[in-house]
């Protein structure tokens, strides 16, 4: 998998509201977990879009591994050009920092939001410029993402070599125990 799409629940939805919080950084560690396993086996690209929680999380840590994979590339696509414009100034000057960062940003919508359909093509785009997914999503804790796991299951049906991993909250508590431990051993890189 060369490029992977990342995805997941809004800051909100999971009760994030700093990264000093305990849950924050369990979730930085096992992004950074996933994507060092996704470069092992041939990760290039790491796209994602700016939704506040997993999206922006995803794009901050694929930049801290640049320093260690410098062949990793970043990709910060958003469903419609004023995509950001109605949150507080903080969180929006927190998205232009980010945007200014990575190595590409782009809308797949050349206008303001007009209506659903934008983030259905969104949808598509993702899927169809992509190998594979991550998702942070619980079946049983839904959220907005259910809509992005559900194109995924649809999408994946039709292109069984299309690459999906679901991590769902038993897994991001086993990533805390694991953080935990080596936090312990001063081996965390947090």
């Amino acid at each position: 998998m060369q490029r992977v799409w990342i995805t997941g629940y809004r800051a909100f939805e999971l009760g994030v509201w700093s990264d000093k919080e305990p849950k924050f950084k369990v979730i930085s560690y096992a992004l950074e977990r996933l994507l060092k396993q996704a470069l092992e086996e041939g990760l290039t690209w790491v796209i994602t879009g700016g939704q506040m929680g997993i999206e922006q999380w995803a794009a901050q840590t694929a930049l801290k591994l640049k320093a260690d994979y410098p062949e990793l590339k970043v990709a910060m696509m958003t469903p419609f050009t004023d995509f950001g414009s109605q949150w507080k100034d903080e969180n929006r000057t927190n998205l232009s920092l980010l945007t200014s960062q990575v190595d590409f940003t782009a809308s797949v919508s050349d206008h303001g939001y007009s209506s659903p359909q934008q983030l259905r093509n969104y949808q598509e785009f993702m899927l169809s410029h992509t190998d594979g997914a991550i998702l942070v999503y619980d079946v049983d804790n839904e959220g907005k993402s259910r809509y992005d796991y559900d194109a995924l299951m649809k999408w994946q049906e039709q292109h069984a070599d299309y690459a999906v991993t679901i991590v769902d909250f038993d897994q991001l508590q086993e990533f805390s125990y694991e953080f935990e431990e080596n936090s312990k051993r001063g081996f965390n890189s947090n």
